[in-house]
């Protein structure tokens, strides 16, 4: 466990922090707001590969939707036969029903050491600790972003913008099933109506975390959230 702790915080966090105080230390007017947002737009630049693999990946296997349905209606007896039709369709297709999870699994550590930075790598302590020898130590850190918004306390408008811009976020990524069942106004197709509840679930979760733990995380969220409303505009656009 010591051996992961240390990797994390060597390959991962250690970097990170250290970018984003090199960035509030030498960007003109020293303001730590826009020293968040040049690094959460750098770290999702070098992710984008990876969002813009998983996103392509989850609208094509969405317009696969039907004839998956068709396969677990027709072989809804025989299990086997089922997973079998399943396979012959991805490869048919030229698709890795996996292929969208590992681009997400790949973000993921470096999303935690991102949130690490935020809530825990700000102080005294972890800056002494954290720091390389070429990176100036920072005497303070001013959290008032553009001179408005304390980025040490929550905010309520943050908060509601995060909300609103993870909204249109996952209605840019929704691609509507066209099933034989929606051709029947009472008869709904159950991950359609997943997709709606998520659709302004996570919205609401938004808000809430972004309350929660602080304007920082809501700024992250915010630049992070405009980032992938481009990545899937882009995908739509090709499309």
């Amino acid at each position: 466990m010591n051996i992961l702790s240390t990797f994390f915080n060597t390959i991962l966090y250690q970097p990170l922090l250290n970018l984003l105080i090199i960035f509030y230390a030498y960007l003109p007017g020293h303001d730590f707001g826009v020293a968040v947002i040049i690094l959460t737009l750098l770290i999702k630049i070098v992710l984008s590969p990876t969002s813009l693999k998983a996103a392509r990946s989850q609208r094509a296997l969405s317009k696969l939707q039907p004839k998956i349905k068709e396969i677990q209606d027709k072989y809804k007896n025989d299990k086997a036969k089922q997973s079998q039709s399943m396979m012959e369709m991805y490869q048919k297709e030229k698709i890795n029903p996996l292929s969208g999870c590992f681009p997400i699994l790949i973000q993921l550590p470096i999303l935690i050491a991102m949130y690490q930075v935020f809530l825990r790598g700000l102080t005294s302590e972890a800056l002494r600790n954290s720091l390389y020898s070429f990176v100036p130590y920072p005497s303070s850190i001013n959290l008032v972003f553009l001179g408005i918004i304390d980025l040490s306390q929550p905010s309520i408008f943050l908060a509601i913008l995060a909300g609103v811009l993870q909204f249109f976020q996952s209605k840019l990524s929704i691609v509507p099933n066209k099933t034989k069942e929606g051709k029947d106004p009472n008869k709904k197709d159950f991950s359609s109506m997943m997709q709606n509840q998520m659709l302004y679930f996570f919205p609401l979760l938004t808000v809430f975390i972004v309350w929660k733990f602080g304007s920082i995380i809501g700024l992250y969220w915010v630049v992070s959230a405009l980032f992938s409303i481009g990545e899937q505009y882009i995908i739509k656009k090709r499309k």
